[in-house]
This record gives C-alpha cells, structure tokens and sequence, in this order.
C-alpha cells in the first residue's frame, strides 16, 4: 500500500470513530429529562456520599467520575464491583448512593451486587446503555446511555460507551456545583497544588516576600538610582517622594534612553527621567491579576502597595514566569 494511500486510510478511520461518537453524543442530550433531575435532586439531598462502581473500563471510568466530583464539592468514594463482593461492600455508609456503571447491565458482579446493596437500604443509580437490562430495572434512578455501535470496528472495545459515560459524569458534576453555588473560592480549596492552584491562590504578596524592595527619592541623582536597580535586580526602582508615597518609576529602559542622550549621571536627578503614575497592584491581589495589568499595559514591573497605598515592593514578569502563570 503507498504512504498515500495508508494515510488517508488512518485519517479516514479517525473521522469514522469521530463521527460515531459524535452521533452517540447528540442522542444522549435527548436522554436529559426528568431522570436526570430526579438523580441531580437526590444527591443533593443526600446526607451521605455518592458511592461509584463499576468493572473492567466502567471501573476506569467510575475513577474519573469520583476524582471530578471530589474536586468540585460531592464526596465521593470509588468501589470495585468485583472487590466489593470480596470485602469492600463495608465501604457504603447508611445515608450513601450508589452509581453503578455498566454498558450492558448484566454483567454476573453487577447482578450479584444489586440485592446486596438493596438489602443494606441504600439507593441505587443505574447508568447503563441498556434500559432493559437487570440493573435498570432493579435500580432505583435511570440514567439512560442508548447507543448505536461502540467506535471499535468490531464493535467490541469500550469506547462509544465509555465516552457517554464520561459525559454523563461531566454534566453530572457541573449540575451539581452549579446548584451548590460552588465558587471560585471553593475551587481553589480542592486545588492547592500545580498551576491550577497557583491561579486561584497565589497573590502578589506571597511573591515579593522572597525581593527586596527597590527605591530612591525623587532627588536622588541617577547615579545613586542606577546603583540600586543593579543591586536590587528587578530592573526598576520605585521613586518615592518626602512623604515616601510613590510619585514614579525608572526601569532599565529610562536608563538606557537617558544615556543615549548623554545626560550625565551626577546631575541628573530621578524626577528628570522617571515615569509619572506608575502601574501600581495591592498586594493583597491574585498573582494573575498582577499579570493581566503588564499584558494589558506591556511592561515587565508592577510597583505593590498596600491598603493604605504605602510601596511594599515589586513583582517581576520573571516572577510569573518562574510560577508557571506564564
């Protein structure tokens, strides 16, 4: 077979597979009804947690569902259909619901662990393809995944039906939160680490407590300035009036366009060069809003006040970068 020809047939094959799930995907937004709300209405209510099970790539799937939901406010707890008959089952409290994922709803670990739950007290939640099958039938809520053909060309491998259960967990969470009022705030909460964190978290004072803080007065000559931007290493110096509120800023650049003028750095004074009403940011702000005023305004240093607008220091794009906000 030429290269050609090979290529095409991959790309064909990957569109196939594309366009398989996409039309499974505009079937199940029909499958959002009243079902839907009751099962939203029930965890909600729930003085419990949400308890998911499933077996082979269901269970792959259950672990994502529990990880989402974790992250954006309903506790979750995953259980392995097949270890659950062998031990786990203790994992499901009095006040817990439990979702169980399975393609076909007749899988033998499924059709044990059914009445065992039953008989324990605790609701059940079917999401099943199969509306017929013995878990729809024996649960207590129906979340309905009707599909055609799987992707695979066999129709054999997981992948339509996985790919609707994921969905179904997805829009499962965000009705969810959505309904809790789950916040930015509360977001942050369960993301302390990594990138994400960091932008929900992360303020201007936690970077600046590593700096010093560079300044001089307005009638300090450039020499002195010059002096303590290279001491200080951000670049720039915040200059300060008597009353030490800042009036300006020199960064590296002022310095070199200075002296390309020839000025001379004995009798220059920092009022001769700086800029007038510098960026400013609270130090109390989130690290990303100090980055959206330098994209917004393209400069590299923001000068950082308190409440009271006193100069507590400068934040860097360096900074930013070295945090990843970049």
């Amino acid at each position: 077979m030429k290269t050609e020809d090979h290529n095409e047939k991959i790309i064909a094959s990957a569109k196939n597979s594309i366009s398989i799930e996409l039309e499974a995907i505009k079937n199940l937004s029909n499958q959002i009804d009243g079902n839907f709300v009751n099962v939203v209405q029930t965890i909600l209510n729930s003085k419990g947690r949400l308890i998911i099970t499933g077996i082979g790539k269901s269970a792959n799937v259950a672990t994502k569902i529990v990880a989402t939901l974790n992250s954006t406010g309903t506790p979750a707890i995953f259980m392995h259909a097949s270890d659950a008959i062998h031990g786990d089952l203790g994992i499901i409290q009095k006040n817990d619901i439990v979702l169980m994922l399975s393609k076909s709803g007749n899988t033998p670990e499924i059709k044990v662990l059914i009445p065992l739950i039953k008989n324990l007290g605790n609701q059940i939640i079917a999401l099943t393809a199969d509306k017929y099958s013995y878990l729809a039938k024996h649960a207590d809520y129906l979340l309905h995944t009707p599909m055609e053909r799987e992707a695979c060309p066999n129709n054999l491998a997981p992948t339509t039906s996985t790919t609707l259960q994921m969905i179904v967990g997805d829009i499962l969470a965000v009705a969810l939160l959505e309904n809790r009022g789950f916040s930015n705030k509360d977001f942050a909460k369960y993301h302390p680490g990594g990138i994400l964190g960091k932008k929900l978290y992360l303020r201007v004072s936690n970077i600046i407590s590593t700096h010093e803080i560079p300044s001089c007065f307005s009638n300090d000559i450039m020499k002195n300035v010059i002096i303590e931007i290279s001491k200080k290493r951000l670049g720039a110096a915040a200059i300060l009036g008597q009353n030490k509120k800042i009036v300006g800023i020199i960064t590296d650049g002022d310095i070199r366009r200075m002296l390309e003028k020839d000025m001379d750095i004995h009798h220059t004074t920092a009022t001769d060069i700086m800029s007038e009403s510098p960026k400013i940011v609270k130090e109390t702000a989130l690290a990303t809003d100090a980055l959206k005023i330098m994209r917004e305004n393209n400069i590299s240093q923001l000068l950082v006040v308190d409440n009271h607008n006193n100069y507590v220091g400068m934040i860097h794009i360096h900074d930013l970068l070295n945090e990843g906000l970049v």
